[in-house]
């Protein structure tokens, strides 16, 4: 291991321990259940805003963004960023103050146990059919974040995938088993800040490298459509028309927000309401910055492959990845700033795997157990409970991951739409048409879940529509239709749904 190498495991290694040590302090904080999953409704606006936006982002900000620009250039990227943008921003608009007041008023501390309350599900039908879409889908994204970290350190040490997935796991497992909703809500802030530095360190020095930004432009503008936002370039280096369709299916990636577990999460434990226009904010303006620059990182990165033949990539969402090594040959304190790049990405990685751990776990022990089964155990036993849940959901997530090649990845690719389709019109639609009753809630989840599923395998003309928008419309034509023919909520629910409104 050379010295550049020990320089990036050391500044990996720091930011592994501070995030366990966030863990530690934050066990005495989790006195109850309610404390463990919602944080107790505490989180400040800055922490609420930068948290959410950290579990939202992923890997897919410092390594799939930035691929996609260096492979094919700004159309399909751009379009998606500007999607998100939209959708991030509406959904703290209309949706986290009322979705806080709600719950809050209803004492719902899981997006099941929402659904369930706000309807007065007594059969547990909205409780079960919302857990189990969460189970399905967030176990097998949990098991990605875990590869992903695992490949991650394989690639730079040279470290066996297997051994260092099950370190991997074993860090965010810690952390999030021992301080819960709190822990991961702080380590996510934190994670966001070391996302943010990354980013910047890696255009700055990626712009010294190609030549400067004039460089930059020139080797974009040298390529045919490069910068075009109606045609992209396909793996054979040719032009294709990006088609209305293509942009209308990648603005559509912003409805998936309205069906977030884990960012939905967020808006209910905010401890004050009247600062989520703070909190709206500066995750918006967060979002648009950071993806606005992974953009231009794909730029510079092939700009840099001119001039640098390691970033001649093969797989482009290693480029980030392929600028931090490169950094790292500028001595020791180059080789810490690499290691504190690669930490970013572990960092987006971890923030959205800790926030699924604890969305699965939560739909097992505290909808499924406790909630649909109706156990009557105590504060204490609950607890054990849901930190021994969080270790199963770890457990199968390592054996999920454990085969790098395994098929069951291949349904991360459609989590976003199912989550979407399924959640989103059934929050909409609870939170702000008091006609909505639990059947036509179910119709619409269970609508939307399988309409993604089957637009997913249908291909050809209309059905390359990104499945997430044909089936939010669908599931939100069933949730309207089938409240209309079935009997109108009690007045007790429109009562309640109208106190809620009034709130300010």
């Amino acid at each position: 291991m050379t010295s550049s190498d020990i320089c990036i495991l050391i500044a990996i290694v720091a930011y592994l321990v501070i995030v366990i040590a966030v863990g530690i302090v934050y066990t005495k904080k989790n006195k109850n259940v309610d404390d463990f999953y919602l944080g107790g409704r505490k989180l400040g606006p800055l922490v609420t805003a930068m948290s959410a936006e950290a579990s939202d982002m992923s890997g897919w900000l410092l390594m799939g963004l930035p691929g996609l620009v260096y492979l094919s250039g700004l159309a399909e990227a751009s379009w998606t960023a500007i999607g998100l943008a939209i959708g991030t921003y509406f959904n703290w608009l209309i949706v986290a103050k009322r979705l806080r007041n709600y719950s809050s008023r209803i004492g719902a501390i899981t997006i099941p146990d929402f659904f369930s309350k706000r309807f007065r599900d007594n059969t547990k039908i909205l409780m079960g059919i919302s857990a189990a879409l969460i189970i399905i889908f967030f176990i097998p994204y949990t098991a990605s974040g875990f590869s992903t970290c695992g490949k991650l350190f394989s690639a730079l040490f040279g470290i066996d995938y297997h051994v260092a997935i099950l370190v991997s796991a074993l860090v965010i497992v810690v952390y999030t088993a021992l301080g819960g909703f709190l822990a991961a809500s702080i380590t996510d802030f934190i994670q966001s800040i070391v996302m943010s530095i990354a980013l910047v360190i890696v255009l700055a020095f990626g712009i010294q490298v190609a030549g400067g930004w004039d460089a930059v432009v020139a080797n974009a503008n040298s390529i045919a459509n490069y910068l075009s936002f109606t045609s992209t370039t396909n793996a054979a280096g040719e032009a294709v028309s990006f088609s209305g369709m293509s942009i209308v299916s990648t603005l559509a990636w912003g409805l998936g927000y309205f069906g977030m577990p884990h960012i939905l999460l967020r808006f209910m434990a905010i401890e004050d309401p009247n600062k989520i226009k703070t909190s709206r904010r500066v995750a918006s303006v967060w979002v648009v910055i950071a993806m606005f620059v992974a953009v231009i990182i794909g730029m510079v990165g092939l700009a840099m492959s001119k001039v640098e033949p390691s970033l001649v990539l093969k797989d482009s969402e290693t480029v980030i990845v392929a600028i931090s090594s490169l950094l790292s040959k500028y001595g020791v304190y180059a080789a810490l700033l690499a290691g504190l790049i690669l930490a970013g990405i572990l960092a987006s990685t971890m923030s959205t795997a800790d926030s699924q751990l604890l969305a699965a776990s939560s739909a097992i022990s505290q909808d499924v157990m406790v909630g649909t089964f109706n156990l009557n155990i105590g504060s204490k036993t609950k607890m054990v409970i849901a930190r021994a849940t969080v270790v199963c959901i770890a457990i199968l997530g390592v054996v999920f991951a454990w085969n790098p090649d395994s098929s069951v990845f291949r349904i991360v690719s459609f989590a976003w739409a199912g989550f979407g389709a399924s959640f989103g019109p059934v929050v909409l639609f609870a939170l702000f048409w008091k006609r909505t009753n639990k059947w036509g809630a179910i119709a619409g989840m269970i609508s939307g879940g399988i309409t993604v599923i089957v637009w997913h395998y249908l291909k050809g003309g209309l059905f390359d529509l990104y499945e997430l928008l044909p089936a939010f419309i669908i599931s939100s034509l069933s949730i309207i239709v089938v409240s209309l023919l079935t009997k109108e909520p009690e007045q007790e629910i429109i009562d309640e749904f109208e106190e809620v409104k009034n709130l300010k």
